[in-house]
């Protein structure tokens, strides 16, 4: 398909605008539950065919049908796929937030709008494309119930057309989007996009400067979400006992999880399930059942957000103390109490740390990516099952159910290690064994599993106080002794988890510490501080606590350090403050988001450039 030139009129002056290409964001504003997921993903899916970087934000309500929605597709050249702040083409179909939506757009954007909203007398500096949505898609789809859902396909042809979308992409996203099973289906929608392109096509001069032309910048990459990674992680990693609580935003990852199990982990000759889903009352009864089966010697996991870690604080403490291996994937949203459960937030680092009352401290893993939301489950089996301890998986919202750009996953070459697990073999010579006694100096006592055959393989699971043999006790020094075990076991455990990402530069006095889907933002940022202000910057990435020593060495470094983290009380520099001395937490500034979209750059370079002008 040729490509559109830009026309010399502008809204904004009436001079010739240059083009802008491969650098921009689209927004669609929508109504939940119009069937707009489908056009939006299908368009996303044609720019990305097309080789160009993409990443699509969702938002959306949480409560009932009808009310707003929307969704953002960026196009970057440059690679950023983190959230774009400023809107540059709006699609605006929602009459309850049009007006709202065109006001807040920059001067030049371009607006696709439907007809009857007369949206264009709103400003003089837009370039505005009405098109009549109900009158174009009677024709294609005669079934009047069906029309509500077909009619945003329209604005995928009258986009394409715009943006010099090549309609064969569209078409082959469109089918990959429906499948072989839904052709009929995909055939109507296609009529309606070509419909909308048509229309496009002979009624609009276009006047903005935003376009698409092919690159190869995402050959052999795919696009996925990272709890359905998450879940792929899990397959891979050999779980086998899946137990969960439906919440928002981590349902899809164990849903996902069923589907590839059922493909995956089916026994060939007998035709039966190798592996158990079990749907809980609650969360509270999900990481019970994940304990029982971790005792019981299976790879458990379960999912969950902000409220069902809270529910599961007591049983995530009987873990810790009676010292059984779980895996746990938080994808977590905004709070406290329900929060906002369709808004991305990392909001649970402080209180999942520390989960659980009296003196307890757990393992978390921070991915940033649908590829170590994969690599990243499978090290949270190793770590839960070497330290014997439940081990969490801290992702957002954003990460778990926004699409995302990525390298196909690695295959696991690893063997599977199950930490000191004892057979029968193993005890003939020992003679037995004390369940809680650190034997090799890292805090780790050795366990059998239930059905071992041995007299001696045998013993009390305790999360009450206990001796080194499993014993009950309420003796000052078997407690003191016992938690001081668990405290070496934790700082054994840091020699183990992932270590940081680190960019150093050595011209940079200052530096950036950020985790997870923060990490677009930040890096986004560091090119904007240097080529805006000549602010040069080092970079840290945590990728686990218990921290490592490269944290530390980084701070050491530098002159200020920008802790940057997606709640309001800067969580993740509270727990950097628990390990550090005074003079390296005086270096520590925080710059923090809470307003429940992901995290975008401009954001963070404002904040830094207002703090370093102090």
């Amino acid at each position: 398909m040729s490509t559109i030139e830009v026309s010399p009129a502008s809204p904004r002056s009436g001079e010739v605008q240059q083009p802008v290409v491969n650098d921009f964001s689209i927004q669609v504003a929508t109504i939940n539950g119009s069937g707009s997921q489908t056009a939006n993903s299908v368009l996303m899916r044609a720019i990305f065919q097309m080789g160009v970087p993409v990443s699509g934000k969702n938002m959306f309500p949480s409560n009932i049908q009808g009310l707003p929605t929307w969704f953002t597709i960026r196009a970057s050249k440059h690679g950023y796929i983190g959230r774009k702040k400023e809107v540059d083409f709006l699609v605006a179909m929602n009459p309850e937030t049009a007006r709202e939506d065109v006001m807040k757009l920059d001067s030049g954007a371009g607006v696709v709008y439907d007809e009857p909203l007369k949206l264009d007398g709103l400003r003089s500096d837009l370039h505005f494309y009405p098109v009549p949505f109900d009158r174009l898609v009677g024709p294609v789809c005669p079934e009047a119930k069906l029309r509500k859902l077909v009619r945003n396909m329209i604005y995928d042809g009258v986009v394409a057309y715009l943006l010099s979308i090549d309609l064969e992409e569209i078409h082959k996203a469109l089918f990959k989007q429906f499948g072989k099973k839904k052709a009929k289906a995909a055939e109507l929608n296609w009529g309606a996009c070509q419909a909308g392109f048509d229309y496009a096509s002979k009624t609009f001069t276009k006047s903005d400067p935003y376009r698409v032309e092919r690159m190869n910048a995402t050959t052999g990459k795919i696009i996925i979400d990272g709890n359905a990674a998450a879940a792929l992680g899990c397959v891979f990693a050999g779980v086998t006992v899946v137990t969960w609580y439906p919440i928002t935003p981590s349902s899809s990852l164990v849903e996902s999880m069923i589907g590839y199990l059922k493909r995956f982990r089916i026994d060939k000759e007998t035709g039966k399930a190798t592996y158990a889903v079990v749907q809980a009352e609650d969360e509270l009864s999900a990481i019970g059942m994940v304990l029982g089966a971790g005792w019981a010697g299976a790879r458990s996991v379960t999912s969950t957000a902000g409220p069902g870690i809270s529910l599961m604080s007591e049983f995530v403490g009987l873990g810790y103390y009676a010292e059984i291996p779980a895996v746990i994937f938080d994808v977590q949203r905004v709070g406290p109490s329900t929060g906002l459960p369709t808004r991305t937030a990392q909001g649970d680092i402080l209180s999942t740390a520390l989960l659980s009352h009296g003196d307890t401290k757990h393992p978390l893993l921070f991915p940033c990516s649908p590829e170590e939301c994969f690599s990243m489950a499978g090290e949270a089996f190793e770590l839960a099952e070497r330290f014997q301890t439940p081990v969490f998986v801290m992702t957002d919202l954003d990460l778990g159910m926004n699409n995302w750009m990525a390298d196909p996953f690695e295959y696991p070459t690893r063997p599977i290690h199950r930490g000191k697990v004892l057979t029968a073999q193993d005890l003939n010579p020992l003679g037995g064994f004390a369940r809680y006694k650190d034997v090799d100096g890292d805090g780790v006592g050795y366990r059998t599993l239930p059905g071992t055959d041995h007299p001696q393989a045998a013993y009390f699971t305790r999360g009450s106080g206990h001796n080194e043999k499993a014993q009950y006790t309420e003796r000052e020094d078997d407690y003191v002794h016992n938690l001081d075990r668990l405290a070496r076991k934790f700082e054994s455990i840091r020699a183990q988890v992932p270590r940081p990402a680190v960019d150093y530069n050595p011209k940079a006095e200052i530096g950036f510490v950020a985790f997870g889907t923060s990490h677009y933002a930040v890096a986004e940022s560091r090119d904007q501080l240097k080529s805006e202000f000549g602010i040069e910057t080092s970079y840290l990435r945590l990728k686990a606590y218990p921290f490592t020593p490269e944290l530390l060495d980084f701070v050491r470094r530098h002159e200020r350090i920008y802790v940057v983290e997606q709640n309001r009380d800067a969580q993740m520099l509270g727990l950097m403050r628990m390990d550090f001395d005074a003079e390296d937490i005086a270096k520590l500034r925080s710059m923090k988001y809470y307003g429940g979209l992901p995290l975008d750059a401009r954001t963070v370079t404002d904040d830094v450039v207002h703090q370093e002008e102090k």
